[in-house]
């Protein structure tokens, strides 16, 4: 199975070429770098910009957050970028979500700082943490019990897996087939062949509800007990080496206008 098929970096690049501020990096999240994208996904592109000076310094509040939703050459593309002390206050927090971008191997745009910022997401990590993988599990839980879509059943195991090996080994991987060769859910290969074979929006037949809600439940008390076990740390670490960064990328801005 090729984990990230479908990915056109070339497409990816053009879209980023053309954004309005310079970028510290540029990756591909959702399902691609999660490793069940269809035929039809759509790209998410997510990454971090630096703001010139003249909009930072000033009365008007900056764009620290950009966002658009757009068809190009029919491949829907799902985008948005943070300015960076916004992205590094997120880093700060218990958000899985921008250290999975951060460390996406999906690289679009990278730079030195992007190298830098990478060897200090170990530093972000908490066990706190899990509590971001608890909870977006109980919401794509809903969604499955509502819907019983394969969809949401992939982000449910994707995201359970995704913790459990955070909390035990230190290590953030988002992708579900490398996780599943070491947790081996015995169901999970078939969930993806569905989904990526074109048949996400089918109903999974009720005889298979039971099975999905007592491994929801399983999953669920294996992270709980993983966080309560792990050795990462009560909070990160990373603030002053993240400030100093941030100081000279603003820097740089004042340089070059």
């Amino acid at each position: 199975m090729n984990e990230h098929a479908g990915f056109d970096l070339s497409l990816c690049r053009e879209i980023m070429s053309g954004q309005p501020y310079g970028l510290v990096f540029a990756t591909v999240s959702g399902a691609h770098l999660y490793g069940f994208a269809s035929p039809d996904s759509d790209y998410d592109l997510r990454g971090t910009h630096v703001l010139p000076a003249r909009e930072v310094f000033r009365l008007e509040e900056p764009r620290r957050t950009i966002e658009s939703e757009r068809i190009f050459r029919g491949v829907e593309i799902d985008l948005v970028t943070h300015d960076v002390e916004k992205f590094f206050h997120m880093l700060l927090k218990r958000n899985g979500y921008v250290l999975e971008q951060l460390l996406s191997p999906l690289i679009v745009r990278t730079s030195p700082e992007h190298a830098e910022l990478c060897s200090l997401a170990p530093a972000c990590l908490t066990r706190y943490h899990a509590f971001h993988y608890l909870g977006f599990a109980e919401t794509q839980w809903g969604l499955f019990a509502k819907e019983k879509r394969v969809k949401p059943l992939l982000y449910l195991y994707r995201v359970l897996l995704t913790g459990i090996h955070l909390m035990r080994t230190g290590t953030l991987c988002a992708n579900l087939p490398q996780l599943n060769a070491e947790y081996k859910l015995p169901y999970v290969n078939d969930l993806i062949a569905r989904k990526t074979g074109g048949a996400e929006k089918e109903k999974l037949p009720d005889a298979e509800m039971a099975l999905h809600r007592a491994e929801y439940e399983r999953l669920r008390e294996l992270l709980e007990e993983a966080q309560a076990e792990s050795k990462l740390p009560e909070a990160p670490t990373a603030r002053p080496a993240l400030s100093d960064l941030l100081t000279r990328l603003r820097m740089k801005t004042l340089a070059t206008g």
